[in-house]
């Protein structure tokens, strides 16, 4: 009997790491930024973004709290190691879709955050994108200067 008992133990051990081992994965846009984050719950605290440390990658602080923030919101900023591969837009829009996938990515892990972040506006899609360009006018909208003779 003890050995039953030993072997159940340890298929439920092994189950909870590969729980833990697993990545939870999501997508954050903003303008034409795509940022693509995985969290793991197990290993080393490391923030790394296109394979560069968080600090290196955005040197602005206004940038790294944009990408923290929703880790703040949630309490729970060293539980995790974060992979985030961010292309197109510049960098302002890279750090709001970082924040965008970091938040789909914790609701994944955990959906009792979902209350927090939606209270804060970090699971709202922000959509805005340039105006393509017309043709016949200068911009999207600016009409060539209008010369009555």
């Amino acid at each position: 009997m003890a050995v039953k008992k030993v072997k159940k133990t340890a298929k439920k051990e092994t189950k909870e790491v590969k729980k833990l081992a697993r990545y939870f994965e999501a997508t954050g846009r903003r303008k034409t930024a795509i940022a693509r984050v995985r969290l793991q719950a197990q290993g080393q605290e490391e923030f790394l973004i296109n394979g560069k440390p968080l600090e290196k990658y955005f040197p602005v602080l206004e940038l790294q709290q944009i990408v923290k923030e929703s880790f703040n919101k949630a309490a729970c900023l060293d539980k995790f190691r974060v992979q985030v591969k961010a292309k197109g837009g510049g960098l302002h829009a890279q750090a709001e879709a970082t924040r965008h996938g970091i938040s789909r990515a914790l609701i994944k892990f955990d959906s009792s955050y979902r209350k927090i972040l939606k209270k804060a506006g970090l699971l709202t899609r922000d959509s805005r994108m340039r105006e393509r360009k017309k043709f016949g006018l200068k911009r999207a909208r600016r009409a060539p200067q209008w010369q009555k003779r």
